[in-house]
């Protein structure tokens, strides 16, 4: 007899920002990151229920605990001339893993993608995590071998955002 989850997916609200912020401490220690978390929880209330939102992100609620999350955005494909939907981070606590909520967070993200009449759905996946990789193989998911992600961060955005030479209006 198949076992019915012990979770649900829901989008984020408001008074789930301190527990969006400690799955997104444990995702960084799980990268081995911790030292690039400077997220506040008025960053994320702010970009995520804010006047001007910037992002998404739904949770999934075991026993009325958050336990994992996916929060994510649209951006734009120029060769197809249609929104995509972006998946920035997934995270799912180690005693939640295995019973398929990765995979349902993944499915709730495809579908709402094709809902909103994106084109594509990405994200990034770091080389070494061979167990994310093979689930997103065995989902259909393509991983690009010949793509690199170009990054600018900090005092070195602050040099790139300075201008060379005229720009008009």
């Amino acid at each position: 007899m198949k076992q019915t989850p012990s979770w649900t997916l829901r989008p984020a609200r408001p008074h789930d920002v301190e527990a969006l912020l400690g799955l997104i401490r444990e995702l960084a220690e799980f990268e081995r990151l911790t030292h690039l978390v400077v997220a506040t929880p008025a960053l994320l209330d702010e970009h995520l229920f804010g006047a001007r939102p910037v992002a998404e992100a739904v949770v999934a609620e075991s026993d009325g605990q958050v336990v994992g999350f996916a929060l994510y955005f649209m951006n734009f494909s120029t060769f197809l001339g249609r929104p995509g939907l972006y998946l920035e981070d997934l995270y799912v606590q180690p005693a939640q893993r295995g019973a398929g909520l990765g995979q349902a967070l993944l499915s709730h993200l495809g579908a709402l993608a094709v809902q909103r009449g994106c084109g594509r759905f990405e994200w990034s996946v770091l080389d070494w995590n061979a167990k994310a990789i093979r689930l997103y193989e065995h989902m259909g998911a393509c991983v690009l071998p010949d793509w690199r992600i170009c990054r600018v961060t900090g005092d070195a955005l602050q040099a790139f955002a300075r201008p060379t030479g005229s720009v008009t209006e």
